[in-house]
């Protein structure tokens, strides 16, 4: 019996699951930068610019905001699918929720390459 392990379709299980991973990683970049904040006595451009040019904060702020797009992804999915019945209007509109969060990703990686 084939089963879809091979499709691109999403399947309950995997939502479920990526929904609590993203948000695990996004709970741990707000609690890290939180205690960065209660920790730094005085925040000035260099002591900022000194914690983002660290490639491992690099790597952490990256995974947040691919998590934030996969969070938001899904979740509007499923907010949309309950309430938009228009197959067409929904579509559209997550088209364009697609695209700001791709767009915030991909300006999120150019200012933080940047640094």
């Amino acid at each position: 019996m084939v089963t879809g392990q091979a499709s691109l379709k999403r399947n309950g299980v995997q939502d479920f699951v990526t929904i609590r991973g993203t948000a695990i990683i996004m709970v741990a970049f707000a609690i890290f930068m939180g205690g960065f904040f209660v920790c730094t006595p005085e925040v000035t451009f260099e002591i900022w610019k000194d914690l983002f040019s660290n490639l491992a904060m690099k790597v952490f702020t990256f995974a947040a905001l691919v998590s934030i797009m996969l969070h938001v992804r899904i979740g509007m999915w499923q907010v949309l699918t309950d309430y938009v019945k228009a197959p067409g209007l929904r579509a559209f509109i997550q088209f364009i929720l697609n695209l700001i969060a791709f767009v915030y990703v991909a300006v999120g990686l150019f200012v933080l390459w940047g640094v």
